[in-house]
């Protein structure tokens, strides 16, 4: 009699790893930091680069520590140091950089158990650690040209309208910001590289971006600033959106984005922040394993509890 062999689920096995989806992540933001060394100069790249390098070798270096198996070959960590580079302005001191990297690796990520582990996005967690850190540098925006401005949300909030960039300049990235979140256009090609590989559903990123135009409209905003400004965009597609810690389920997804364009209203319009993406995204993972339950599929037969 041959020997049964047992096993514990999944017993199908699908082609697409990790390492698989975190490389189409990577190249999905290339796009975005190639306008942002466009934009800003090389000093933009050696942000990113210190980003990636430090988290790579965080991770490197946690796991060896504790003795754990090494993860760096699935490029999450490339991923996590590529997001929080691009939440980063371009005047940024380098160690701090590094220490939000590290951050983000060591803290919100490995601490919790590793890739899938993590209750919150690791890079978004880190700029709101860095944002409470060092008020100063993180707020310390520039133009194009390297001289000293205001960011779009901050002139709207201000009600300086007039000083505000053309809609092309906002499109095309020629303002002041983040690194990553300035090029509308790069970051759409980027989203929608993501939309084509099915790494990601359009669930989120259209609620997301779908309840700040709305909202926006009831307010008597102007609806295409404000869905340019600030980090709306880079956060609808590649925050929100992450596998650890958003909802798995599609109702799930539509809540989560949801609430996210809701929240993000709520501290832009009447809050003390002029921005509020990278808040209303940790809220919402902190939320996420009560929006599953909520949304689960009851299974046949069975009592939903």
């Amino acid at each position: 009699m041959k020997k049964l062999i047992s096993s514990v689920s999944p017993h199908f096995h699908s082609p697409v790893t990790t390492q698989r989806i975190m490389l189409d992540v990577v190249l999905a933001l290339l796009p975005a930091a190639v306008a942002s060394v466009i934009i800003f100069g090389w000093r933009a790249a050696l942000v990113i680069g210190v980003c990636v390098a430090v988290c790579v070798f965080s991770e490197w270096g946690f796991e060896k520590l504790c003795k754990k198996e090494n993860t760096i070959t699935d490029l999450s960590a490339v991923v996590t140091g590529m997001l929080l580079a691009f939440n980063l302005p371009v005047t940024i001191p380098l160690w701090q950089a590094a220490f939000g990297s590290l951050a983000a690796i060591v803290v919100v990520k490995q601490l919790f158990g590793g890739i899938g582990q993590n209750f919150a996005n690791p890079a978004i967690t880190a700029r709101i650690i860095m944002m409470t850190a060092f008020s100063g540098t993180m707020t310390a925006w520039v133009a194009p040209d390297g001289v000293s401005c205001a960011t779009p949300l901050a002139l709207i909030t201000k009600g300086e309208m007039s000083s505000l960039p053309s809609l092309s300049s906002m499109f095309l990235g020629l303002r002041g910001g983040c690194l990553g979140e300035t090029c509308i256009l790069a970051l759409l090609i980027g989203g929608a590289y993501l939309l084509i590989k099915r790494v990601i559903s359009w669930h989120t990123p259209v609620a997301f971006i779908g309840t700040v135009a709305l909202m926006s409209l009831l307010c008597g905003k102007d609806v295409l600033y404000e869905l340019m400004s600030g980090g709306l965009v880079l956060g609808a597609f590649f925050m929100a959106t992450d596998y650890s810690s958003s909802p798995a389920t599609k109702p799930g997804k539509l809540i989560a984005g949801v609430f996210c364009g809701l929240i993000t209203i709520l501290i832009r319009f009447w809050g003390n922040f002029p921005e509020g993406v990278s808040f209303s995204i940790l809220l919402m993972n902190i939320l996420t394993p009560y929006i599953e339950r909520l949304t689960r599929a009851k299974p046949l037969g069975g009592v939903k509890r």
